[in-house]
Parts: C-alpha cells; sequence; structure tokens
C-alpha cells in the first residue's frame, strides 16, 4: 500500500510570513502533485520541488494536472490557487487568498465607504497616469471628465501614428467581429488585462466589486484597476496590430486574431512585469500614505521556463 504520510497541518504560527515566501509562482503544462512537504510539478524536463512553506499563490495556467494530494498539501499551508489562463490573460477561478488576514480587504472597503478617502484613492489613480498633474481640488466628476479627455487623446496619438481610421470605441458585445480590427483588437486586449487585473486582486483577498471609479459591478475594482496600464499596453499593441492587419491581410481580420492580440498582451505584460506591479499598485492605492509597509521585492512571477531545479530545491 502506498505511504501517504506527510507533513502535520502547521499552526498559523508556525508559517512564514508572506514576506518570506516567493509569492507568485505560474505553471502551466505540467501535474502538480506532492512529496512530503514539498509540491512537486512534473513536465517533460522532469521534477521539481517547491517548499509548500515558501509559496505563497500558485496561478495555474492550460494544461494543468493537480492532485487530490497536492491540494490537501496547498490547503493545509495556506497557499492561494488561482485558475488562469495562458501568463495570467483569464480569471476562472480562486481558491483562497493568500492572505490569513484581511487588512487589505478592510482598507478597500472603508475607502470605498468613506467619502473623502474613496476621493483620494480615485486622485492616486489618476496621478499614477499622469504625475505632473495637480488633482488636489477636483472631484469625482472632474476627475472622470479628464481621464476620458485623456485617454481619448491617447487613442487619436496612436491612430495618427499607425495612419489608422479612428471614428472612437464602437463594439457589439454580443457580434465580436462586427467591430473595426482596432476596436476588435481593443475588446480581445482589455478582456485579458481585466483577467491578469482579477487574478491579483483575488489573490491578495481584496474584492473584485468595491471600485473606486467604477462601482456597480462584480468585477469594479478589476476594471480600476486594468485602467492603470491600458495606455502602454492594449491601445498601443491594438493600433499596432490594426496596422498588421491593413497591411498584412488587406483589412480582413484574420480567423484567430483575438488569439494574436492575447499571445502579443502576453508577452507585453511579462516584458512590463505587470503582475509584479499590479500587486505593488494595489497595496499603494490601499495604503494610508505612500509606504505600504511590505517588502516589495518578495513579488516574483515565475514559469515553467525559469523554474528550474537549482534554484527551487
Amino acid at each position: 500500500m502506498e505511504n501517504n504520510a506527510g507533513m502535520i497541518k502547521p499552526e498559523l504560527t508556525e508559517l512564514p510570513q508572506i514576506s518570506d515566501r516567493m509569492s507568485f509562482i505560474y505553471l502551466e503544462h505540467c501535474v502538480i502533485n506532492r512529496e512530503d512537504s514539498a509540491v512537486k510539478v512534473t513536465d517533460m524536463n522532469g521534477d521539481v520541488f517547491i517548499p509548500a512553506a515558501a509559496i505563497t499563490t500558485l496561478l495555474l495556467g492550460p494544461g494543468c494536472k493537480i492532485t487530490h494530494r497536492a491540494m490537501e498539501l496547498i490547503g493545509d499551508s495556506g497557499i492561494g490557487i488561482v485558475w488562469v489562463g495562458e501568463h495570467g490573460v483569464r480569471y476562472y477561478a480562486h481558491g483562497r487568498a493568500l492572505n490569513s488576514h484581511t487588512r487589505l480587504l478592510l482598507k478597500q472597503a472603508e475607502f470605498v465607504s468613506n467619502t473623502r478617502k474613496h476621493l483620494d484613492v480615485v486622485r492616486k489613480m489618476y496621478q499614477m497616469r499622469f504625475p505632473n498633474e495637480d488633482v488636489s481640488g477636483l472631484t469625482l466628476q472632474q476627475l472622470r471628465g479628464r481621464e476620458g479627455s485623456r485617454v481619448r487623446a491617447t487613442y487619436r496619438e496612436y491612430a495618427k501614428k499607425w495612419n489608422i481610421p479612428w471614428k472612437g470605441r464602437e463594439y457589439d458585445p454580443d457580434d465580436f467581429t462586427s467591430g473595426t480590427p482596432v476596436n476588435q483588437a481593443l475588446s480581445a486586449g482589455n478582456v485579458c488585462l481585466y483577467g491578469l487585473a482579477h487574478s491579483v486582486i483575488c489573490a491578495l483577498g481584496c474584492s473584485a466589486g468595491l471600485g473606486f471609479v467604477h462601482v456597480g459591478h462584480e468585477c469594479s475594482f478589476a476594471y480600476d484597476i486594468a485602467d492603470l496600464y491600458k495606455a502602454e499596453t492594449t491601445i498601443p499593441i491594438a493600433f499596432e496590430m490594426a496596422a498588421k492587419v491593413r497591411d498584412e491581410f488587406e483589412d480582413r481580420c484574420p480567423q484567430d486574431f483575438s488569439g494574436m492580440i492575447r499571445r502579443r498582451l502576453r508577452d507585453e505584460m511579462v516584458k512590463k512585469h505587470l503582475l509584479e506591479r499590479m500587486v505593488h499598485d494595489i497595496k499603494y492605492l490601499l495604503s494610508d500614505d505612500e509606504n505600504t509597509g511590505e517588502e516589495e521585492n518578495a513579488v516574483y512571477l515565475w514559469d515553467n521556463m525559469i523554474l528550474t531545479r537549482n534554484n527551487c530545491t
């Protein structure tokens, strides 16, 4: 009979602090099991053993298979687990938050429900995107109006750069292919960005429904966070890919156009370390000052190309 003995479930006081762990580990196309107190990851290159106490969150991408024994270890060790699309461009579900406390969630609820603090967060969001503007005296409505104006200017800037006709953001959520190539690209890219933001929000134990600029939707906070990065990711990529369609496909979108957008955005997300930045920015937005009080250099994104036997055994 197989010996299923493993580690005894630890008390909360015995688990390492969040700042001592390797925050996010992304896995895909592998089998996840357990061996004693380690998460055993097996792919075509062999086995990697990751100490359970060293992980805060596992992001499970396409092609992952996970055993009941692995989930038992993950639950006992207080590890968060999120099922995502390739490199986090979709959020599907999550098992639990990485935190054993609700500090960030309580801060989020406090800031959302307090009029002054709510506005302070919106101002922080605006200044993160446009740092040279003084918005200390602007109301929420004025901030929304100014943000909308700046976003429209960004659209026009990239339309001119790539020589793409632009009549504004137009799309039919029930008929994706009816939109122009640039609008299709924006829709596909934004969904990916929302997915990554949603994954990070859940992993940190926050609520995706408690937003500041966006309100009243189950993904309001995910939309807020995603909007911080559109001007450097989805907008330029959408116009770039629309130009590619014009030049290589005679303005007819290829069958896998949305897949092309997702892969292009995925690479840009990894290049710009967007996951790590989202973690830092959410903590900053939900802090009382610019010092989040935590070690930000403890946040990493690992995948099966980086996760080697040398640094995990």
